[in-house]
């Protein structure tokens, strides 16, 4: 392990760096390899940052602040490099593509060539060291549950979905897009999203003409309003949301993250809220799921018995 390192092999008097390990990483790839140099190459120039511990592991290589690792540099195919960063606030989106077996990293920006390291690399690169450095928040005392105030069922109606395919990215082409509900309940048949805790049920294929799902919340209420809970509402108090992955369905009892929606339940109007849990009725969240039109991309309401 190295601190701060310039390329590897130019430091022979930093013998922690394995450059054996490196070195075969890419020795059947090696225009990749300037990319990792890059990477590396830029660490002293980030002036957010505090120290950097760097290390060869088999098959990537991880940066590490004093605290845990923050980053990692792998080169999956012969034709890309993956910047894995741990940022477990940040959701896919531009540039940062959903991760898949890079360590602790949650997300990863591909990488082709030296340039790629460009200034908003090295930004989500402070970000990640930043998140990662900080000490853990201290345990606030626990809080009771606010009182349970009923039951309410969220009818989620999606429109405009994508189709089967999507536009290739790093990761190539996607030729089987399915939009599934995420949940932790196993009642329900259910893909498993490698990486994540929670599963993808009632996948609804991209060429759809439409799609539907239906999803028990339990409601509380307090000084500080409503509350939300259940196997599918995800997020803290002040985000509690529901949660619809995008993904490739290969066959193989999984689904292969690309993006996601979510449906933020603290944004629904609390009249709204009211009205839905009386008897026989529903909230309905209707929402967009690609393309641009007139109708806005979510909509709340509520009444009794609306279905799709």
């Amino acid at each position: 392990m190295t601190e701060h390192p310039g390329r590897p092999d130019e430091h022979p008097g930093r013998p922690d760096l394995d450059l054996e390990l490196i070195a075969g990483q890419y020795a059947d790839r090696p225009r990749l390899r300037p990319v990792l140099d890059a990477v590396l190459a830029a660490l002293p120039a980030l002036p957010a940052l505090g120290p950097v511990t760097v290390q060869a592991r088999k098959t990537f290589v991880s940066l590490s602040t004093p605290r845990r690792v923050f980053a990692v540099v792998q080169a999956t195919t012969k034709s890309r490099v993956d910047l894995g960063l741990r940022l477990e606030h940040e959701h896919p989106g531009g540039r940062l593509l959903a991760a898949r077996d890079l360590g602790s990293a949650t997300l990863r920006i591909p990488l082709t060539r030296p340039e790629d390291v460009d200034a908003e690399v090295l930004g989500w690169l402070r970000r990640a060291y930043a998140e990662n450095a900080a000490p853990p928040p201290a345990r606030r005392p626990s809080r009771r549950p606010a009182p349970k105030l009923g039951a309410l069922t969220v009818v989620i109606e999606g429109f405009s979905l994508p189709g089967l395919t999507c536009p290739p990215d790093a990761a190539g082409e996607h030729h089987d897009v399915h939009i599934a509900l995420c949940t932790k309940s196993t009642q329900r048949p259910a893909l498993v999203v490698p990486g994540k805790p929670w599963l993808a049920t009632e996948p609804v294929p991209g060429d759809a003409p439409s799609a539907r799902w239906e999803v028990p919340v339990t409601v509380r209420r307090d000084e500080d309003g409503f509350d939300f809970s259940g196997p599918s509402v995800r997020g803290d108090r002040a985000d509690r949301h529901l949660f619809l992955a995008w993904g490739d369905v290969p066959g193989d009892g999984t689904l292969r993250l690309i993006r996601g929606s979510k449906l933020k339940l603290t944004g629904a109007d609390p009249r709204l809220v009211e009205e839905a849990m009386r008897p026989g009725h529903r909230l309905v969240a209707r929402i967009r799921l690609t393309g641009t039109g007139e109708e806005p991309a979510l909509t709340w309401s509520a009444g009794p018995g609306l279905v799709s």
